[in-house]
């Protein structure tokens, strides 16, 4: 393992990686003699497929994007692969992220057991995957996808959104990226209207605005 003691940052193609003092990084290349040059009827592996180009261990990082830094990574394990196609980031054992407004407050944060980041564009959480926004809206499923590009995120398994006035459960979820409009399809809704009663109700579909939140 290497130690850092200055600030490593260098850009990824769309996004630009500052990595901090603790993280630990260590660059995997592959290695050949002249002796092992031989033809063999074997098929043979590439290693760049197989191994990452840059893997990280318990790092805690800031990303920028267009100069402005947008969000933080917190993540055990950090593996970059650059030759594979797509080209991608694995999380193989657990991630949080948070996404950063223009003024640096957290938007929303997610946090999963297992992440892929696909081309720097699309992200697919699996595992426990929770959501909450700054408005007080919390997400949870076993996944959920996020389109950078689109600015959008979906899921297409079983989801709970919970607000403050709200209990949501369905399928088929699709959602703005700040997840304050959004829409479900096999819902079943349940809607307190005091402390004493409630009302359920299943229906084939909702799409709806995420409740400002009183200040």
């Amino acid at each position: 393992m290497k130690n850092i003691h200055h600030i490593l940052s260098f850009p990824t193609g769309k996004l630009f990686v500052l990595f901090p003092l603790t993280a630990g990084l260590f660059f995997v290349s592959a290695m050949f003699s002249c002796a092992d040059k031989q033809n063999t009827s074997a098929l043979e592996i590439d290693s760049k497929d197989t191994l990452p180009y840059m893997q990280a261990k318990g790092i805690s990082t800031l990303i920028s994007d267009s100069g402005i830094i947008r969000y933080k990574i917190v993540a055990e394990e950090w593996n970059i692969y650059n030759s594979t196609n797509p080209p991608k980031w694995t999380f193989l054992k657990g991630l949080f992220l948070e996404k950063f407004d223009s003024t640096f407050h957290v938007e929303w944060f997610v946090q999963c057991d297992t992440a892929y980041c696909y081309n720097q564009d699309l992200w697919e959480l699996r595992g426990r995957v929770f959501i909450r926004n700054q408005k007080g809206t919390e997400f949870s499923s076993e996944e959920l996808f996020w389109d950078m590009k689109k600015h959008e995120m979906y899921s297409n398994m079983f989801m709970t959104i919970r607000e403050p006035d709200d209990l949501l459960q369905g399928y088929n979820f699709r959602s703005n990226e700040q997840m304050t409009n959004y829409h479900i399809q096999n819902i079943y809704a349940e809607t307190p209207f005091n402390e004493e009663t409630t009302s359920t109700t299943p229906t084939d579909s909702v799409q709806r605005e995420a409740p400002t939140k009183s200040r």
